[in-house]
């Protein structure tokens, strides 16, 4: 096991910026707003004597006893259990603080080593900045800059030093070399995160009855029928004119690089609230991202039979779009219908990463062609000769022919359905792609005079050669005459 360091400190002293800065990424969101991160977020310590597990955790309030940060304090109490090393962060600029006092009461308690990290100290007379800390009784402060990297170095060696190196343990696979990367979207207060945690079977991430509860996207492996998987909590995506704070627009751009990240996507419908127009939205962007997709229909239980029969009937006029993805109706706070989900993921990863053969590909096409033409267009009809696959997640089937720039887009998805079908790729998109063959007439086309067509061009070329060739044959006969 890699050795953990979890970072703990009071809201804003600047633990997500040191997270990032220690995993080198961009992981954990930085803004100045207290309390902006909340559940525990986990990362790959880079760049230190040996690889270790860095958590970030949220503003940690120990005495609060109810609301959203009663919760946080459970993630951070959680995280506190299971570290190695706690790095504890306070504030330089504003000085030790009466919650720094409680949180170090806390600490003390633990059975790990603890180290004082005075933050934002760039520009100052360190000494003195640190030496007010002493009272807090967790040894001698550390002066360190996390937005600058003043200091991290040190403080993350001297917390790794009594530690043996390890070496890490190789990813496990399955298809191919992949861990699959499952991402749970959906609208605000849906369930996403209600899901992940009946998932994993622990209060992993908050799960808190007020819409935007989740302001990060958060990666948790999960090991489940002796398959590996990355699961990726996101915040709920709004419709854009409702976000109206700063935080909230970072949140909807993790999301939507989580979506881009991720090999399977559980798109989270609350049936209670029926069928949303941002709910298609969201399908949509997936679908557009070209990702595997498995649809959720959240809180079913909760639901009478005539109401059940509307939300499918509304699934078959907003979502028809998603033909094919699997839908699976489920209650995530009673983990009912989550093996029958699962399976659906394995099989959407699966038909992502399908492997088709060309030759097969181009029956397929052949049969396709005879059951429908083409369209004409401009007067030609599109020559489609031989397909190829291009691509994986989603899976890219290349058609060669001439004209192909005439092909209709219904002519399009009927491939794509035709593909998707005859191969049974269900829960992944399949995007068909066109590439225009060489004409083999193309440097006849250059030499015509304007006003000529083809045959007529060829013909005068011919007669050309003729009359090259008949002169040659005049020549050579007056070579060997004056040779006798």
């Amino acid at each position: 096991m890699l050795p953990t360091v979890v970072l703990v400190g009071r809201p804003n002293v600047g633990k997500s910026t040191l997270f990032n800065r220690l995993t080198k990424s961009r992981d954990a969101l930085v803004a100045d707003l207290p309390g902006l991160t909340r559940d525990r977020h986990y990362g790959r310590g880079i760049g230190a004597s040996q690889p270790y597990l860095v958590v970030d955790t949220g503003g940690f309030e120990p005495n609060t006893d109810s609301g959203i940060l009663k919760a946080m304090a459970v993630q951070t109490l959680l995280a506190i259990d299971e570290a190695d090393v706690i790095i504890f962060l306070v504030d330089g600029r504003q000085g030790a603080t009466p919650q720094d006092m409680e949180i170090a009461n806390r600490l003390r308690r633990s059975k790990c080593p603890v180290l004082l990290a005075v933050n934002k100290t760039e520009g100052m007379n360190k000494a003195v900045v640190s030496a007010e800390f002493h009272e807090l009784g967790l040894g001698d402060p550390l002066s360190i800059s996390s937005a600058h990297g003043e200091g991290v170095k040190d403080i993350i060696d001297l917390a790794l030093e009594s530690f043996h190196e390890v070496e890490e343990e190789p990813e496990l696979d399955q298809t191919g070399d992949r861990i699959p990367k499952v991402a749970i979207v959906g609208r605000p207060n849906v369930g996403k995160s209600t899901l992940v945690n009946a998932l994993l079977g622990e209060e992993r991430v908050i799960a808190f009855d007020e819409p935007g509860t989740t302001r990060d996207s958060i990666s948790i492996d999960l090991e489940k029928n002796g398959k590996h998987y990355t699961l990726i909590d996101t915040a709920g995506v709004r419709k854009r004119g409702r976000v109206l704070e700063a935080i909230e627009k970072f949140s909807v751009i993790k999301t939507i690089q989580s979506i881009e990240e991720a090999n399977v996507v559980i798109l989270v419908v609350d049936a209670q609230e029926g069928i949303t127009e941002q709910d298609a939205h969201v399908a949509a962007y997936i679908l557009d991202a070209g990702r595997a997709l498995v649809v959720a229909i959240n809180k079913w239980d909760g639901l009478k039979e005539e109401e059940r029969d509307w939300v499918k009937r509304e699934i078959d006029r907003k979502l028809m779009f998603l033909d094919f993805a699997e839908f699976h109706y489920i209650s995530a706070l009673r983990k009912k219908g989550l093996p029958e989900l699962f399976k659906s993921v394995d099989i959407a990863f699966k038909a992502a990463f399908a492997k088709l053969a060309t030759p097969q590909l181009t029956r397929v096409l052949i049969d396709a062609l005879q059951q429908h033409q083409p369209p004409i267009s401009k007067g030609i009809r599109p020559k489609l000769r031989y397909a190829h696959q291009g691509g994986s997640n989603p899976p890219i089937v290349v058609i060669h022919g001439n004209h192909v720039d005439g092909v209709k887009d219904a002519y399009t998805r009927f491939l794509e359905k035709t593909f998707r079908r005859t191969f049974q790729l269900s829960g992944t998109p399949l995007r068909v792609q066109y590439k225009q063959g060489a004409n083999p007439f193309a440097e006849d086309e250059d030499k015509r005079k304007p006003g000529e067509g083809i045959v007529s061009m060829r013909r005068r070329k011919t007669a050309h050669r003729a009359e090259l060739k008949a002169k040659k044959e005049v020549e050579d006969k007056d070579r060997s005459a004056k040779k006798r």
